[in-house]
């Protein structure tokens, strides 16, 4: 169930930033899923099926930065925790005939939840794919970043109505 806005957690009673005290809860395991997309040209979607962007592979970077965004969240993010993370994974799927679908899986086993890192890593992979395509198509649309999935915890499981699983 949703927070009210008056239940905000990175607030004390005053109003003020904080970082929520996670030490009184249970070790669980914790799973978050996350999507994004990068609407393009069709141009620059057939450069990255075939390879032919000047910078490389351009769902191999993308992939990386999103792995180390998850990674480095608890630095970026100010009231994120740093986590140990167990997995970060980022797929890819190319969606004629101008779009790539990321989503991004994260787990741990620890006392506060991984939605943060999931979410940076999809807007980081997204990022990424922007700045290796940028060069031929600076009117790419980073969209759509949402969470889609998230298990474990007090709260239990959130699953996003509408979002088809990913198969593979």
């Amino acid at each position: 169930m949703e927070r009210a806005c008056g239940e905000l957690t990175h607030f004390d009673s005053r109003g003020r930033a904080r970082m929520v005290d996670v030490s009184g809860k249970d070790i669980t395991r914790r799973e978050a899923v996350a999507r994004a997309e990068v609407l393009m040209r069709p141009e620059t979607l057939d450069l990255i099926k075939t390879g032919g962007t000047a910078k490389g592979d351009v769902l191999g970077v993308a992939r990386v930065a999103g792995i180390m965004a998850a990674k480095e969240t608890g630095r970026l993010i100010p009231m994120a925790h740093p986590l140990n993370l167990a997995a970060v994974s980022v797929h890819f799927r190319l969606r004629d005939p101008d779009a790539v679908l990321i989503e991004t899986r994260v787990r741990s086993e620890g006392r506060t939840g991984v939605e943060m890192e999931a979410l940076t890593a999809a807007g980081v992979a997204a990022l990424a794919i922007y700045d290796m395509c940028k060069a031929v198509d600076r009117g790419m649309v980073v969209s759509n970043i949402r969470l889609v999935e998230k298990t474990g915890g007090k709260s239990g499981t959130y699953r996003r109505e509408g979002e088809e699983p990913w198969e593979g």
